[in-house]
């Protein structure tokens, strides 16, 4: 197995766009020939647009784009603007009189974290899709769906870290599997079993342990509803069936899990994609294991990655303050 880089993946183009003054973006994934595409939602409060059409008994079979946003709700906008784009380059369904793209979303909630008041819209759907076209490096951290990204948040902004959006690719033979995620749990994020970003202590360094303050608190009911969600897309050059993408997406949620503690909270609206240009025929065990390596490196490039914002302490200036 080895690590190979978003921009030599064939059949995919990934793009961020961003209002760093406003602390909020998006992050398109499209492939230009179509895609089967199955989703997984774990999350007790999801934000999502477009997903009712990929249960495997509906009708589509396939999809043209992915847009990941913040803004909560606001930012399911961002896919009309890429849809838009997709319909100028004739990328989608043909229906004779035009095409039609299809274009799924998930969100995130980053109101709170910079302005509330600007959120991702059609016009930076449309630029995340042509910077995707452009061939732009991928930027990880406070970029695209995770710039306005925060994690561990139980106690408040005070006690918080800094999330973001992360990405990685394995390649295993002629198989791929790669992964763009946004982090922006209500719990803490580790990686190898030691929390590396989340809710810190008084002395700003420690960490507190957001599962065990839940438990403390289990009888205030505390709703931290507007304030999280780890959304995601995998891509694989697997031969895949649409039941079988959503499979592959349920094991992406296995990275959810391994590396959030406490992953898919009724507060969280944890939703993974899987996107497919069906190539390389492998058994789907074997694509299943390296899409959830990739998806749990994408989460940990997040926070490593991300960049100190206010209150929000990155990864990075912690462990200086570590020394």
């Amino acid at each position: 197995m080895e690590r190979i880089e978003l921009k030599d993946l064939e059949g995919f183009l990934v793009g961020n766009a961003q209002d760093t003054d406003a602390m909020t973006g998006c992050t398109a994934i499209i492939a230009p020939e179509g895609a089967v595409c199955g989703v997984d939602v774990r999350g007790g409060s999801p934000g999502t647009r477009d997903t009712d059409a990929l249960d495997p008994r509906c009708n589509r079979q396939q999809v043209h784009g992915i847009i990941l946003s913040g803004g909560s709700a606001f930012g399911l906008d961002c896919a009309g603007g890429l849809m838009a784009l997709l319909e100028e380059k004739r990328i989608g369904r043909d229906v004779g009189v035009t095409v039609v793209p299809n274009v799924c979303a998930a969100i995130l909630f980053d109101l709170k974290c910079g302005r509330g008041d600007v959120r991702p819209d059609a016009k930076m759907g449309r630029q995340a899709g042509e910077n995707a076209f452009a061939k732009e490096n991928f930027k990880s951290g406070n970029y695209g769906a995770g710039t306005g990204a925060t994690v561990g948040k139980v106690m408040g902004s005070k006690y918080a870290m800094k999330g973001g959006v992360g990405a990685a690719a394995l390649r295993q033979g002629d198989l791929f599997a790669a992964a763009v995620f946004a982090v922006n749990c209500a719990g803490d994020v580790a990686e190898n079993g030691s929390i590396i970003a989340g809710v810190r202590g008084e002395d700003g360094v420690s960490f507190a342990d957001s599962e065990e303050i839940f438990l403390r608190a289990y009888s205030e009911n505390k709703d931290l509803f507007a304030s999280n969600t780890v959304i995601g897309c995998i891509m694989t050059n697997a031969l895949l069936t649409k039941p079988q993408a959503a499979r592959i997406s349920a094991q992406g949620q296995n990275a959810i899990a391994r590396c959030v503690r406490p992953a898919h909270t009724i507060h969280d609206g944890d939703t993974v994609f899987t996107l497919s240009t069906s190539k390389v025929p492998a058994d789907i065990n074997s694509v299943g294991i390296l899409a959830a390596r990739a998806a749990e490196a994408a989460i940990i490039d997040a926070v490593k990655s991300a960049g100190t914002y206010g209150d929000y302490l990155s990864y990075a200036d912690r462990m200086k303050k570590l020394g």
